[in-house]
């Protein structure tokens, strides 16, 4: 075997062994990379600036808090079988990769958070966010506020007018809640290795962390 078939061979193995490393580092990263988009989780906080056909809900707590003039726009919006509201639904996300217990700490960047509007377990909408969102790897929730524009007659107008208002100051009213949404989302992060989306879909909730 002569010595330039002898370097060759010794420049392939270290080449095959350097590939090995990094193959193995990259693993590694990826491997990294999806255990900490796993740990981001979503929560629905408040809905905040609702109102309907241009009336302010949310400072009204029951129907009875509906003035006569107020009626008088609402029967009417409803005539014409168009029932327009508009709100905010602040989502919270928090991203638990702070440092502590041996982890990097990494910040989460939300590329995308394809979403899907559920009211009262009625599918009505969908969106995403408009630009990228950071959240510190903190422990600390960041707010995501989503601006809502739908027809309540669309979805729910079969239930009559006093039902649509109803719903309506329950979700955004003086004491509503978001108890009757859920998001339906499918977040993108960006990451080292590139923008990776969730394999699955997640129903957010206000009472729990998912």
């Amino acid at each position: 075997m002569n010595k330039y078939f002898k370097f060759s061979v010794a420049i392939l193995t270290i080449a095959i062994i350097a590939f090995s490393w990094q193959s193995c580092a990259v693993l590694k990263d990826v491997t990294n990379t999806l255990a900490d988009i796993g740990k981001l989780k979503f929560k629905l906080d408040n809905v905040s600036n609702m109102s309907v056909s241009g009336i302010d809900f949310s400072n009204k707590k029951t129907f009875s808090d509906v003035t006569t003039s107020d009626v008088l726009k609402l029967t009417s919006a409803f005539a014409t079988k168009k029932f327009p509201a508009r709100f905010n639904l602040n989502v919270l996300a928090q991203n638990p990769n702070d440092g502590t217990a041996g982890t990097k700490k990494t910040n989460a960047i939300i590329q995308s958070l394809d979403y899907r509007l559920i009211i009262d377990d009625v599918s009505t909408i969908t969106g995403d966010i408009s630009g990228e969102i950071t959240v510190p790897g903190s422990g600390q929730a960041t707010m995501i506020p989503l601006g809502m524009e739908l027809d309540l007659y669309k979805f729910f107008g079969n239930r009559g007018y006093e039902s649509i208002v109803n719903l309506a100051l329950a979700i955004g009213g003086l004491n509503g809640s978001p108890a009757k949404i859920k998001l339906d989302v499918k977040p993108t992060v960006r990451t080292a290795i590139g923008p990776m989306t969730y394999p699955g879909r997640l129903t957010v909730v206000d009472q729990e962390w998912r």
